[in-house]
């Protein structure tokens, strides 16, 4: 395949680390039933929309029964300094956070540390009397009412607490998330703000994972970063996820642009840098990582918790990564697009249920999601396929490049196995 041809030709010692053990090793698309020609398409396409200034470079790759089929580096990651895109780019992967801090939940749960059903109350005491806005639509935190119920652990995976998104006006008027903070302080202020809403009565897509992060800590003794890099990261050899960039490592960090009057210009999300140790670390949107290195976590998803022999989740527990947790009341979790046609797991992953409610090629059991600065990644079980795509724009639609990357590696596949 020339694509393939191309990226071990160009990224040996990068594809070594991504195949480091019997999976992700490169192989010709059609072992794994894909057509080589189809995926050139791919390529053609993400660089039309980096010609046409969509987007100032991209990472992409695609595995399928555990071969890697497709990796590119196109365009680049710092337009001003002319840097060509890496393969081991460093990305702000934002809400790709949740599933990671949800991965630690899950092995703690393994544990036997707590129950799904637990009141978060019991091992965060600050929110044992948290109450609810009277007006959900409002910023008044004076006008409430007493809870109905407590918050679970598992309210706190499937988005269904009763928190709010670190980006309304209600958290922001109240200063409730900010990178300048630690995360005590964080979990002080989410709880000391009212809820939106009853626990398990709604879908809010919001702080949860961050708040998870926190329990993470408690109930391992650990500071968060640290859990993960010993019990996540270094098991999977996922070597470029990282919560800062600093030395070497911000050298390859990609610059976010934003387009206006017809270019791309950098822009900065946020005032604390990702250069060095932030005050918060946030595990709900505070991870940078590589194309490469998520390939390697989603590849242990889709082998249900082991990779390469390095089992970080039982096979049981794993499966809770592919159904919907949403409690009934809540549901759907959204009124319109995939939304409407989506559940939420306890892996802290979109589901796809009603794959017609999509504007992309998915099926139902597939799980994902994505980053507000343009990552997505997609873990398939039915066609045993694992996709990764990053790009740096806010917003991160980018001429729709990762709806591109899916319909059209979708349209390489010659042996459907569903």
């Amino acid at each position: 395949m020339k694509t393939l041809a191309r990226a071990v030709l160009c990224f040996p010692l990068l594809l070594a680390n991504l195949a480091a053990g019997q999976e992700l090793q490169p192989a010709d698309p059609a072992s794994a039933g894909m057509d080589a020609a189809k995926l050139e398409l791919v390529t053609a396409r993400l660089q039309q929309h980096i010609d046409d200034g969509d987007i100032p470079g991209v990472v992409a790759a695609v595995a399928r029964d555990g071969k890697l089929v497709y990796f590119e580096a196109l365009g680049q990651y710092d337009l001003e300094n002319g840097r060509a895109m890496r393969p081991d780019t460093l990305f702000r992967i934002y809400s790709m956070t949740r599933q990671v801090t949800s991965t630690a939940v899950l092995q703690q749960y393994e544990q036997g540390k707590f129950d799904f059903d637990d009141p978060i109350s019991m091992y965060l005491p600050e929110f044992a009397d948290q109450r609810v806005l009277l007006d959900p639509g409002g910023t008044d935190i004076t006008q409430t009412r007493e809870r109905v119920g407590d918050i679970t652990v598992a309210h706190l995976l499937t988005h269904t607490s009763g928190l709010g998104s670190r980006s309304s006006a209600l958290y922001r008027e109240h200063n409730v998330r900010d990178k300048s903070i630690s995360l005590d302080e964080m979990t002080s202020n989410a709880a000391r703000i009212p809820l939106y809403h009853d626990p398990g009565t709604a879908f809010r897509y919001g702080i949860h994972a961050t708040i998870l992060g926190k329990l993470v800590e408690v109930w391992s003794g650990q500071p968060f970063d640290e859990y993960l890099q010993e019990n996540l990261f270094e098991p999977l050899g996922m070597d470029s996820t990282m919560f800062w960039a600093e030395g070497e490592d911000a050298e390859r960090l990609a610059v976010v642009y934003r387009p206006a009057d017809g270019r791309l210009n950098p822009y900065q999300i946020e005032q604390v840098p990702w250069t060095s140790r932030p005050p918060l670390i946030e595990g709900g949107v505070g991870l940078l990582s590589t194309a490469p290195d998520f390939m390697r976590y989603s590849q242990m998803i889709l082998n249900r918790g082991e990779l390469d022999g390095e089992r970080v989740l039982q096979t049981e527990t794993a499966e809770l990564m592919y159904q919907n947790a949403v409690p009934d009341a809540a549901m759907p979790i959204g009124a319109g697009g995939y939304w409407l046609g989506s559940g939420w797991t306890l892996g802290g992953f979109n589901l796809v249920m009603e794959s017609e409610a999509y504007d992309f090629p998915v099926s139902n059991g597939v799980i994902w999601w994505d980053g507000s600065a343009a990552t997505r990644y997609f873990i398939d079980p039915n066609e045993n396929m694992v996709m990764v795509i990053m790009g740096q724009v806010s917003p991160s639609r980018g001429g729709g490049f990762r709806e591109n990357f899916r319909r059209l590696v979708d349209e390489a596949i010659v042996e459907r196995r569903s």
